[in-house]
């Protein structure tokens, strides 16, 4: 359950929050705030999961609050303007919820609060997923849609099944990190593959269903060894 604090000098605003987080057995409104003072004092005493922060205060502005927890809360923006979106999503925010909010968005940011919170969490080395920022948001990828990952320079791109790749700042190191290590394997220093989704081997080429990928020197016989263990 994710212990969770809103603030916001509205309280018409804090209402719809509370309203709407009685909908979600997951989450635990523990206070709210229209004072952000009281709210700091609240988050540095008590344990807190997950902030519902308001923006545009008299006082101080929402980004600048959460900067003085150096910004290890979980965090969804709300707010009346969208021109904030970019600084929230460089603080690493999980969402951006634009006023007046709506059940539906706020369940599609609160489900990613709780999958998120989960995954940062998990010592499960089956996890099913991972969380990548990309195209200011955090998106959430299954590891079964998948069909291979490949470097660029310092990002990498994630090419997945039906719909567009996604790129972000990341290395293939960290990838492999969070890897389902029994179904992924780099067989190349730009490029990652499922074992599920190839096609075909030929000399030291992968085929892949759209692809093909070189299968490096230093990766071969890592690679054969697993892939020849396949059904």
């Amino acid at each position: 359950m994710l212990n969770c604090v809103a603030i916001d000098d509205e309280p018409l605003g804090l209402v719809i929050i509370e309203e709407f987080c009685r909908k979600f057995q997951f989450l635990n409104l523990v206070k709210t705030f229209t004072d952000p003072v009281e709210a700091s004092k609240h988050i540095r005493k008590f344990p807190v999961d997950l902030l519902f922060l308001d923006i545009q205060m008299p006082d101080i502005n929402g980004i600048e609050f959460y900067k003085q927890f150096g910004e290890n809360k979980l965090v969804i923006f709300t707010t009346a303007h969208s021109q904030y979106a970019v600084e929230g999503f460089n603080l690493n925010a999980l969402d951006y919820l634009l006023k007046p909010i709506e059940l539906k968005r706020f369940e599609q940011a609160v489900n990613k609060a709780n999958d998120f919170f989960n995954y940062s969490h998990s010592t499960n080395q089956e996890q099913q997923y991972l969380f990548v920022r990309a195209e200011y948001s955090l998106v959430k990828i299954l590891f079964s849609d998948i069909e291979y990952i490949e470097t660029l320079d310092d990002y990498i791109k994630i090419h997945l099944s039906g719909r567009k790749p996604v790129i972000t700042k990341m290395n293939l190191k960290n990838v492999m990190a969070k890897r389902n290590p029994n179904e992924f394997v780099r067989v190349h220093r730009s490029y990652i593959v499922p074992l599920s989704k190839i096609t075909a081997v030929r000399g030291k080429h992968i085929r892949l269903r759209d692809a093909e990928i070189p299968i490096g020197l230093k990766f071969e016989e890592d690679f054969f060894k697993r892939y020849g263990k396949l059904p």
